[in-house]
């Protein structure tokens, strides 16, 4: 399978946090989330990947065979945002056009007119129009999810795009990864990060789990639910399920939690329930394995 970027070996090192060595492929033509705790090393990853911040040692390589990322050639393939101060907070959307139509070859201001209706932002051609420090965390997030969409890419890679979102907006912006990704006919790949899920599964096709700096989880989501599954048991069965478990939640009543598909047999002997799980259940038991064999 095609990769959208190969990641090998890449490592950042901060004072108090070591970032990999990652070993990753984004698969080409799917979405893929990064999902991981705060302080996973998410972000730093996604700026390395942009060209936002530099790398200690290791390589990403992009669509098979491109590895400078600072190429021109790159700069208009790959779609960066971040919910972060994305561009000056006294600009409005009139100046955000005007810079894209500077910056990138492919920026379409009619595209970008079409995405300020849909996000219900300012008409960027109106005479009174708000900066964008006066606007709310997720309308500021709307304007830069419209500056980067309006543009031709190959690649998106978003830093928590739906952290500051409504669910209405959450539920849009899932639906614009899918049309972004069904015009590339297989040639369009989204990166983002998100420490929760539960919104975004819809929006999921590949799942790259972090902690502490680690890759400790990858694949397609339909097979990592048939790796995986949702337990649930009666109180008097607990003790001997946990030691079959990988995460594990008891009361006076029960237990639930993620087990690996292999010890199902096992587990339905115990008279337990089981279910495919969620992407949300799924991620919850293995970054709380994580945290627990810490």
């Amino acid at each position: 399978m095609k990769s959208a970027v190969k990641i090998n070996g890449i490592t950042k090192k901060y004072k108090g946090f070591t970032l990999g060595e990652i070993q990753a492929s984004i698969p080409c033509g799917f979405a893929t989330a990064l999902i991981g705790a705060n302080g996973a090393g998410k972000t730093t990853l996604i700026d390395i990947i942009s060209g936002v911040t530099g790398k200690d040692s290791g390589e990403a390589v992009y669509f098979e065979d491109k590895t400078d990322i600072d190429s021109d050639e790159l700069r208009e393939l790959i779609g960066y945002c971040s919910s972060a101060n994305f561009f000056p907070q006294d600009w409005n959307m009139k100046s955000i056009m005007t810079s894209m139509e500077t910056a990138f070859d492919s920026f379409s201001g009619e595209r970008f007119r079409k995405l300020c209706k849909r996000f219900k932002l300012d008409d960027p051609d109106s005479k009174k129009q708000k900066k964008l420090v006066k606007l709310s965390d997720g309308n500021r997030m709307r304007a830069y999810l419209a500056a980067v969409l309006a543009r031709d890419t190959r690649l998106l890679i978003l830093d928590e795009p739906a952290s500051s979102l409504d669910p209405l907006a959450r539920d849009l912006l899932c639906d614009m990864f899918r049309e972004y990704l069904a015009q590339g006919d297989g040639d369009r790949t989204v990166l983002f990060s998100t420490h929760n899920i539960a919104d975004m599964e819809f929006a999921t096709d590949y799942a790259i789990f972090m902690h502490e700096g680690k890759v400790i989880e990858a694949g397609f989501v339909e097979d990592l639910k048939e790796k995986y599954i949702l337990v649930h048991g009666d109180a008097e069965s607990s003790a001997k399920a946990r030691p079959l478990m990988l995460s594990f939640t008891a009361n006076s009543s029960g237990f639930s939690g993620i087990a690996a598909a292999e010890n199902g047999a096992e587990l339905s002997a115990l008279d337990t329930a089981i279910e495919k799980p969620t992407l949300q259940q799924l991620s919850v038991g293995i970054l709380r394995k994580a945290e627990e064999d810490e």
